[in-house]
């Protein structure tokens, strides 16, 4: 399992049971500035040929919540091997606005048809979903030297 253990950062979690989740060692540190308040799990890792797909949310100025990933090693989950340097996605004019402002986060993504599917919620009022093609994502998770994202993501 993934989760905020301290509030602030990525951790990966071992147990053999169910309800008891003590065996944790740390995943994510924030180390962008859309990720430097607090960084969290947005769902289940989706297994890809390259590595653990995790969609991950970032809380940055003004609590403003963006989506990134990382990609983590097939045989070492415990082991970063892609961290998107920018977000994935950050919320629009129009998903700015709502009872939870400059929010927009994610519970879970699937693979269709080689595109990633990533339902998302809005500033708590609406939501959405974006489609991101999944050999670019992972082609720009694992080239670390790469100064900005270029995928092309569908909404």
């Amino acid at each position: 399992m993934v989760g905020r253990y301290d509030g602030v950062n990525n951790y990966i979690m071992f147990s053999d049971k169910i309800d008891l989740w003590t065996n944790n060692s740390l995943l994510q540190q924030p180390i962008f500035p859309w990720e430097f308040i607090q960084i969290g799990n947005s769902g289940s890792p989706v297994e890809t040929k390259e590595g653990w797909l995790l969609i991950t949310h970032g809380v940055g100025p003004m609590r403003r919540y963006s989506l990134g990933a990382i990609l983590l090693d097939l045989e070492n989950p415990d082991r970063v091997i892609g961290h998107l340097q920018y977000p994935l996605m950050v919320p629009n004019e129009k998903e700015r606005e709502g009872y939870v402002p400059n929010v927009v986060y994610s519970c879970g993504s699937i693979v269709h048809n080689s595109e990633l599917i990533i339902p998302y919620g809005m500033s708590d009022y609406a939501s959405s979903f974006i489609t991101v093609p999944i050999d670019e994502l992972l082609h720009e998770l694992k080239d670390t030297h790469q100064k900005s994202n270029s995928i092309k993501i569908k909404t």
